[in-house]
């Protein structure tokens, strides 16, 4: 039997046999590129090493682990695996072949040893970097060993956990192997065949080091940056790092070793090869017919391609468009802050119009209830829009009148006038809140005339307004406690290697901690039946959605089995899917579309992400033993105070992510009654889509309405060539919303430097004109991350989110915490220390840089930056 091929020999159709890396160096090779000589070593060998050795029952039986299986169980089983496999010999017909095939490339030549599984390097994939890779093999003996330990690799506690999850069977798996001659390389690095900063694909973008590729892909070295015109072959930009480390081969393996001093700045590729690279480059993306993301090294003044895999969600072509910033009145002063952190976006119309007047009756009868009078009068605030973004208005002259109030009014909400505070919102504004709802969920929207749905939908969204004003009154109490406990801890108790304050805060449940909890376990229950999990992960995201709302199962489930499934994740809707990723009700919430949590359900029923209760038990059991620790140290005056101060913001946090969550509970119903009165008007002839009625202005809904082209089953009474009639001004509202949304809209208007002055303190992505690769806001969550950014602009995009990725996002929203588990830091243009974005970071322990003002402006999806949270800035690594 053969169980040898030739890369040359591997081709598109032997991933089976092969594997995916051996079937792209095949690929690589028919392109004729430079691809060092090698072999791999089929499936068929594994299987032939576990029956000669008699392995497979031991392996069934040690592997046979529930998903549920504590971790430990796991590395114990790996543990004596493993040794199974160190204990087999290798069947005397695999190494005579793999003795010949290692023959043919040059007795004790250095190869590297790495797997090719067959579900690994494909676009679907999760197996990637599972199995283990040995480089600077030498001689027959190591290479045995080093197949064996590959082999061995494919179970290790991970890629079985992985298994389990994903319903594969132990008896199911095999590994094939790649042997490919190390090349000596003196320079390696990456290519990528189009721009991942800008999206240009006529340049080439190359990173380079001296010494081996190992640590530039890693990381861990800082690289030389060349940017190519691709179709002239000259050199657009240039960047030479200082070069300290590389790595290099050692007797066995690698090491790192210093960059002799000489050579430190020196360039590691003059134009003329930086040329020739990104000529292989273009051919490697000519034959996969897509822009590639390459691994090369250079040796004796030869380049060679090591691996090419096609790089994934690069960004379109753009280009900065100035915008105006014109303000409607004068004699006042604009500020992006507050409910506005929820309007990160550009509104729709509809929701312009409805929104401006509402937020201003919820404020004048705040103050008017607080204060027993009207400080407030009309047309002293306001919510308008410039360019299209919304911003808290305040006439001058009103705001003179406000602050001579300001403190009365501060004490009479602390006091809990006006039913606020945490007690004012638990008796008072929520049920309030809430039971506006039940009033007009007593009869289905399409049992409602059109002037009920208009009403409806404004008195819905006046309820919205009124509570997110109350819930305001709960961010103070909740910034003063941890601010006041912050200040107590670092002066008087803190010592040399204590955590910071936010520690003592970490591990309580909020709700979206507990919606995340909740989709956790949904991917647990989906876990117990394989076929369930099977079809999860393989139908598109789209399919699963719409069968969830219609009932209707996906092909390969059973009938009973997935109106289970349906039952328990609408469960979880009912209860969370209000949660909103933009206050402008244009957007869909996760009621009407559960997209975006399916995602999230795909990533933990992979293997991925950490279990949420774990993590909150563990945070728990860390913070109540710091606290027992600090309080033993502390005498008894300074222990009260620290404990009164702890409890006091211990006791807030938590519920000021609880009040934020439900600012949208009103949403799902809400949606349905506009967009009830979307179908109507499609009837009529007047929009050619439910979803055009968020695009109409207020004053056209209402004559619509009035004219009786919104009632139950109204027949279409416009007529005439130019029918839908508000069709052409839909789509030149979506247009013009499509470029307000390119822009970066400014904190405070006017733009003048005394605002800066006055008020760039409280609002810090205001004060700052930003330029260079450091972007500087506010560092909200401790810690240091270089990876990839991913620039996210609202729910459509979160099937975009790879695990990893930097998310990064003009600001998030308590429905935005499931992405936190598949990121690996947390990037904003609003918020600050205290924002939702801060808090949720902590509990994940990943870092946080917010209130940079315009990060998503000058980031780019799959650009490589540095998030320092402890810094607050965000570097943009050339590559």
């Amino acid at each position: 039997m053969t169980y040898i091929r030739d890369l040359s020999d591997v081709g598109p159709g032997d991933v089976a046999v092969a594997g995916g890396k051996a079937v792209g160096l095949g690929g690589l090779i028919r392109a004729g590129l430079p691809v060092p000589p090698g072999f791999v070593l089929t499936t068929a060998a594994y299987s032939e090493f576990v029956d000669a050795n008699n392995l497979a029952a031991g392996i069934q039986e040690l592997a046979a682990l529930p998903p549920e299986a504590e971790p430990q169980a796991y590395q114990d089983a790996s543990r004596r695996i493993s040794a199974l496999f160190a204990t087999g010999t290798m069947p005397a017909g695999i190494a005579a072949e793999l003795g010949a095939a290692y023959g043919r490339l040059g007795s004790g030549t250095p190869v590297a040893v790495r797997s090719s599984a067959t579900a690994e390097d494909l676009a679907s994939a999760s197996f990637a970097g599972q199995q283990e890779t040995s480089l600077n093999v030498r001689g027959m003996v190591e290479l045995s060993t080093a197949v064996t330990g590959c082999w061995a690799s494919l179970w290790t506690a991970r890629a079985m956990s992985y298994r389990a999850r994903e319903g594969v069977e132990p008896g199911q798996v095999r590994l094939a192997v790649v042997i490919q001659q190390m090349v000596e390389a003196e320079a390696a690095g990456v290519m990528f065949t189009a721009n991942p900063a800008n999206g240009r694909r006529d340049q080439t973008v190359i990173s380079a080091a001296w010494g081996l590729g190992e640590s530039v892909v890693s990381g861990t070295v800082t690289t030389d940056d060349v940017v190519v015109d691709t179709g002239t072959g000259s050199v657009l930009s240039r960047r030479t790092a200082d070069k300290d480390v590389m790595t290099v081969y050692a007797e066995n393996g690698t090491r790192e070793q210093p960059v002799a001093a000489a050579r430190r700045r020196e360039p590691v590729l003059d134009d003329r090869e930086a040329a020739e690279l990104a000529g292989h480059g273009q051919r490697a993306a000519g034959h996969f017919g897509a822009p590639q993301d390459i691994e090369w090294a250079r040796a004796g003044g030869r380049f060679f391609i090591l691996q090419s895999r096609p790089i994934t969600a690069l960004p379109e072509p753009t280009a900065d468009t100035p915008e105006a910033w014109p303000v409607p009145y004068p004699n006042g002063l604009y500020f992006r802050a507050s409910i506005v952190e929820q309007l990160p976006d550009p509104l729709s119309p509809l929701f312009a119009d409805l929104v401006d007047g509402s937020v201003a009756k919820s404020l004048q009868a705040l103050m008017a209830e607080a204060l027993g009078r009207n400080v407030i009068r009309d047309g002293d605030v306001g919510l308008p829009t410039v360019n299209g973004y919304a911003y808290y208005y305040y006439r001058t002259s009103g705001l003179l009148r406000m602050t001579g109030r300001l403190v009365p009014a501060v004490g009479a909400l602390a006091r809990g006038k006006a039913h606020m505070g945490i007690e004012g919102w638990r008796g008072f504004s929520h049920p309030r809140y809430g039971q506006a709802i039940k009033d007009w969920q007593a009869k289905p929207p399409a049992e409602l005339t059109g002037e009920e749905l208009l009403a409806g939908a404004q008195a819905l969204l006046d309820a919205g307004t009124v509570y997110y004003t109350a819930v305001q009154s709960i961010i103070p109490l909740a910034t003063s406690s941890e601010l006041a406990f912050r200040t107590f801890y670092d002066k008087l108790a803190r010592r040399a290697g204590d955590p910071p304050a936010q520690t003592f805060l970490l591990g309580y449940d909020s709700e979206p901690i507990r919606a995340e909890k909740s989709l956790w376990d949904l991917a647990a229950w989906a876990r117990s039946d394989p076929g369930l999990t099977s079809v999860l992960l393989k139908r598109p995201t789209a399919e699963l959605a719409e069968c969830q709302r219609t009932g209707s199962p996906p092909a390969g489930v059973d009938d009973a089995l997935w109106q289970e499934w349906r039952f328990a994740f609408r469960e979880h809707l009912d209860l969370y899917g209000h949660a909103v990723y933009n206050l402008d009700f244009a957007t869909p919430v996760a009621a009407d579309d559960p997209s975006t949590l399916l995602v999230t359900v795909k990533f933990y029923l992979r293997g991925q992400g950490t279990d949420p209760h774990e993590r909150q038990r563990l945070l728990t059991e860390r913070r109540e033993a710091l606290t027992e620790q600090v309080a033993a140290r502390l005498g008894p005056r300074h222990r009260a105070a620290f404990l009164r101060l702890l409890r006091w913001a211990q006791h807030t946090a938590p519920i000021r992510e609880d009040a934020l969550a439900d600012v949208g509970l009103a949403w799902p119903l809400l949606r349905q009654m506009l967009l009830e009165l979307g179908r109507r008007l499609v009837a009529s002839g007047v929009i050619t889509e439910p979803a055009d009625v968020f695009w109409l202005r207020f004053q056209e809904v209402r004559t619509a309405v009035e004219f009786g082209l919104a009632a139950p089953g109204a027949q279409a009474v416009i007529t005439g060539a130019n029918r839908p009639v508000r069709a052409a001004a839909v789509e030149e509202r979506r247009m013009l919303w499509r470029g307000q949304a390119r822009a970066a809209a400014p904190q405070m208007l006017p733009e003048r430097r005394w605002m800066e002055k006055a008020f760039g303190s409280m609002m810090p992505a205001a004060s700052q004109r930003q330029h260079g690769d450091v972007i500087k806001g506010v560092g909200a969550s401790s810690g240091r991350v270089t990876a990839p950014a991913r620039v996210l602009g609202g729910p459509r995009d979160f099937g975009r989110m790879e695990p990893g990725d930097v998310l990064v996002a003009r600001i998030t929203t308590p429905a935005w915490t499931p992405l936190f588990a598949m990121a690996s830091a947390i990037v904003t243009d609003v918020g600050g220390p205290l924002s939702h974005s801060s808090i949720v970071a902590r509990e994940y322990g990943i870092p946080a840089v917010l209130g940079t003002g315009a990060a998503t402006q000058r980031l780019a999806t799959g650009q490589q930056v540095t998030v320092d949270g402890d810094a607050g800035t965000v570097t943009i690594e050339h590559p």
